[in-house]
């Protein structure tokens, strides 16, 4: 199907994504204890599925473990949502380990392929994501309140952006599919 004639709906969509990131970035806190709620509500419906599975095979022999699994899940969900600022703070401690983990992996690797080209940027990166995670550990839970919103501002303006460049590239390939001008 060729869309090279809408181009411009790929453009307006990322106009409107890079709005809002734009408007993420001006409160993201806000934008960090809403997602954590929502994350909230789709651990209940986990749960909730999870309870009903149970029921609709329970001659299984794991019906009492998927059966408390999904409790956990409800109580996890609800627990989020009563504390949303709790839970982003969870998440961004889970966050900050992991960038811990692997800075220290890589700059394992790095050092492990020094005789390799390349190996100080390997290293350069593990250095940067143990920093990341480090800072991020010592700052909670105030950190906890706006990584999640930063990463989604951040997402959205690189979508956008990455939607006006296919709608420009679109509308240019429309230009060079216009037959020529019959000019004077």
């Amino acid at each position: 199907m060729d869309f090279t004639r809408k181009w411009g709906l790929f453009v307006g969509l990322g106009v409107a994504l890079i709005a809002l990131g734009l408007l993420a970035c001006i409160d993201t806190v806000s934008v960090t204890l809403a997602s954590t709620v929502f994350l909230g509500f789709l651990i209940i419906m986990a749960g909730i599925m999870q309870m009903i599975h149970a029921f609709a095979v329970r001659g299984w022999s794991g019906f009492l473990f998927s059966l408390l699994g999904g409790l956990l899940y409800v109580a996890a969900g609800v627990i989020i949502i009563e504390e949303p600022a709790t839970g982003a703070t969870l998440i961004t401690l889970f966050a900050a380990i992991c960038f811990i983990v692997v800075g220290i992996m890589r700059c394992v690797v790095a050092f492990q392929n020094r005789n390799f080209a390349g190996w100080g940027i390997i290293l350069c990166g593990g250095i940067i994501s143990l920093i990341v995670g480090v800072s991020l550990y010592l700052t909670l839970p105030w950190s906890g309140l706006w990584l999640i919103g930063t990463f989604i501002a951040v997402e959205l303006i690189v979508s956008g952006l990455s939607w006006v460049q296919i709608g420009l590239a679109l509308r240019q390939n429309t230009h060079n599919q216009l037959p020529p001008s019959s000019g004077f």
